[in-house]
């Protein structure tokens, strides 16, 4: 590397890349960084040039904007869908540019997911399978139809090819309060995905809910233990640490989790909140199949309640303990999030 280090960013006023750049100004070598962000908002903007971060004003569907921020960066990161093959390979094509320009493998640390391990189970049952970040050929038997894995696929061969070197993190259950300079000044999104979802629906008919009968289980991570997985793999990639661990490519998965629930535990902890404010009673009802199966809202894409609460996906995080993360809040710290999640959520 050189002596400054060239690090771009997509997806920075999310849940998970605000609460990461927050975190990544505070890195004791963050003078000899030179921070890049895509961003969709003038006002956003301005306010992260106040933070001496430099804005490019663009959305990651400007394949060209995209493939020539990336061409100069040492390091990328991206928080955008994972799903999004297009910006994938975007970003690829500018990874393939600076390795032509300098003759080095930039760097990704990509955000995908944990969705990618998912047995579809209406709730109704758990599951024995476990993956390690760490068992390989576990991780490949998945299949090319899986959630995020066409993406994840396309980055461990361009890994293969020699011009990039990709580390995919895999968060599951992401839940909790962020904090840092970005939420202080309204830069960020501060909900998560799947907790919001069961408290809006739950709201929105008057009675907690549940998918089938909440047997299904998940792992969870608090978001900023998740924030400090990616400085610990940032630290990896400018060799301010080293585990021969540490692995890109084809090895180089990390889970992100730290404890697991069954979905159900997550429904009673809603349920006892809402009655406290007079909502419904305190044991949770199964979604109709209508509820169960209808598109959730906007900002969730296509997914509805089965495909996000109703799955297993049960997961080790033994490749990031391994090199060195050691994340604080377990499921007890999910489930006492909920009543905060709900005073914040609750219509005005």
């Amino acid at each position: 590397m050189t002596a400054t280090t060239k690090i771009f960013l997509t997806g920075v006023t999310g849940y998970i890349g605000g609460t990461f750049l927050s975190q990544l100004l505070l890195h004791p070598s963050v003078k000899t960084f030179e921070i890049t962000v895509l961003v969709r908002s003038a006002e956003k903007a301005q306010l992260l040039k106040a933070l001496n971060i430099k804005p490019v004003i663009g959305s990651v569907s400007d394949s060209k904007l995209l493939t020539e921020q990336v061409a100069e960066a040492d390091v990328v990161f991206n928080f955008v869908n994972c799903d999004d093959l297009d910006a994938a390979r975007a970003i690829l094509d500018g990874m393939k540019l600076y390795y032509q320009r300098t003759g080095v493998p930039a760097s990704l640390i990509h955000t995908s997911g944990t969705g990618t391990l998912s047995e579809f189970a209406k709730g109704m049952h758990g599951t024995e399978e476990v993956y390690s970040d760490l068992d390989i050929p576990h991780i490949e038997s998945l299949p090319p139809t899986a959630p995020h894995r066409l993406v994840d696929l396309a980055l461990v061969d361009a890994d293969k090819q020699g011009y990039a070197k990709t580390h995919i993190v895999l968060p599951c259950m992401v839940y909790g309060e962020p904090a840092g300079v970005l939420v202080d000044n309204g830069i960020q999104n501060v909900y998560s995905i799947q907790v919001p979802c069961l408290i809006k629906a739950s709201i929105a008919r008057k009675q907690t809910g549940v998918v089938g009968l909440g047997k299904n289980v998940w792992n969870n991570v608090h978001v900023q233990d998740l924030a400090i997985l990616y400085v610990v793999l940032l630290d990896h990639v400018l060799g301010l640490a080293s585990h021969n661990e540490f692995q890109h490519g084809r090895s180089g998965y990390y889970f992100a989790e730290n404890g697991e629930h069954e979905l159900l535990d997550v429904s009673k902890a809603l349920g006892v909140v809402l009655n406290d404010l007079g909502i419904g009673s305190a044991e949770p009802q199964t979604f109709t199949p209508e509820e169960a199966t209808h598109p959730l809202f906007g900002e969730v894409r296509d997914y509805n309640l089965e495909n996000i609460l109703g799955t297993n996906t049960r997961c080790q995080a033994d490749r990031s303990k391994a090199i060195g993360w050691k994340p604080s809040r377990g499921t007890d710290a999910l489930l006492a999030s909920v009543r905060r999640e709900v005073q914040a959520l609750l219509p005005a």
